[in-house]
């Protein structure tokens, strides 16, 4: 090696003009400095360079929290298993009720106290009957009652990022609340065409953000999900009665164009968890311990799928997600 170094510090040396037969000692002392420079080089690069250790990477994980009414108290009971199994939830998205829920929790209310809450929920509390050619009912209570609920006025006081999803009435585009105030947006994102009055935010006239996405698992993806859980309330109005009502024509309606249309929202979910909610009543708030059980148990079914991702690299899906499906019928 030293003899290439000398070599190759001598040809520096003449294409350097170092003279020849004049100026030895200038020649001599540029040599040197030459000779120190190369072998500097030659240290530097057998020098032993640690190898770049792999970061541990959690990916990030959104919640998608679907529409249902009443049945969407079994939201709760998703959150009270992720918190207790320290699953950490770095987005939530919400549609209707799941709106809702997820902006109370995302405020800092904990599952706990929100099933204690939710125990005592009654329709009266958030709705009351009305005359108009726009809907039989407005959910303008629900100001107050959220009031005494959230625990920040606004979006960006919240604990974890939140995406409240409403339907502009005229342009069917769906309208994603992620900044300003909660309480205007919550409202619009459960304004249940033909049964709710619309409500108008910005000079837009609003309705549930079901008809844009009835489990919101794009907007999660846009807000930087890796991973993202899907809580899907699958449940017919009408099972073997016939409809009681205009509400029951209205719901089983809406219901049946969902599940055609779950394919759109599933393409953005990795693990879709179906609380068994079927046979519920869209007003059965008194069922609401039951219902947060079966929370309960369809996130935990969702659980040994949920701690493979936090061992894996993140991937956006490109097949079917999995789908964990409601075994036990819900338990009054």
């Amino acid at each position: 090696m030293c003899c290439i170094i000398l070599r190759a510090t001598c040809i520096l040396a003449y294409r350097s003009g170092i003279p020849r037969r004049t100026g030895v000692r200038t020649g001599v002392g540029t040599l040197s400095k030459l000779v120190r420079s190369l072998r500097a080089f030659h240290r530097e690069l057998n020098r032993d360079v640690p190898p770049v250790q792999p970061t541990d990477h959690v990916p990030s994980i959104g919640l998608a929290l679907g529409g249902g009414f009443a049945r969407g108290l079994a939201h709760i009971g998703v959150l009270k298993v992720l918190e207790e199994e320290k699953v950490p939830i770095n987005f939530i998205a919400g549609t209707s009720v799941g709106a809702l829920i997820g902006a109370v929790y995302a405020s800092g209310v904990c599952p706990k106290e929100m099933a204690e809450i939710a125990g005592l929920v009654r329709f009266r509390d958030f709705a009351r009957w009305t005359v108009s050619r726009l809907g039989f009912a407005s959910n303008d209570r629900m100001t107050a009652m959220l009031r005494r609920w959230l625990k920040v006025k606004s979006f960006e006081e919240l604990r974890i990022p939140l995406a409240v999803i409403a339907t502009d009435f005229v342009t069917g585009e769906a309208v994603v609340f992620r900044s300003g105030e909660l309480i205007g947006p919550i409202r619009a994102s459960c304004a249940y065409p033909g049964m709710f009055l619309p409500v108008t935010l910005n000079g837009r006239l609003m309705v549930d953000g079901m008809l844009a996405y009835s489990v919101p698992t794009t907007p999660l993806r846009q807000m930087g999900a890796e991973r993202v859980l899907a809580v899907y309330l699958k449940a017919h109005w009408v099972n073997s009665h016939p409809p009681r009502s205009v509400f029951d024509v209205i719901g089983q309606s809406f219901s049946i164009a969902q599940t055609k249309m779950s394919s759109l929202w599933q393409a953005d979910a990795d693990v879709v968890m179906e609380p068994e909610v079927q046979g519920v009543a869209y007003d059965a708030f008194d069922r609401a311990p039951a219902l947060v059980r079966a929370g309960e148990e369809a996130a935990r079914r969702a659980l040994p799928r949920i701690r493979q991702w936090l061992q894996q690299p993140a991937v956006t899906p490109t097949h079917a997600p999995a789908v964990q499906p409601a075994h036990a019928a819900l338990k009054s």
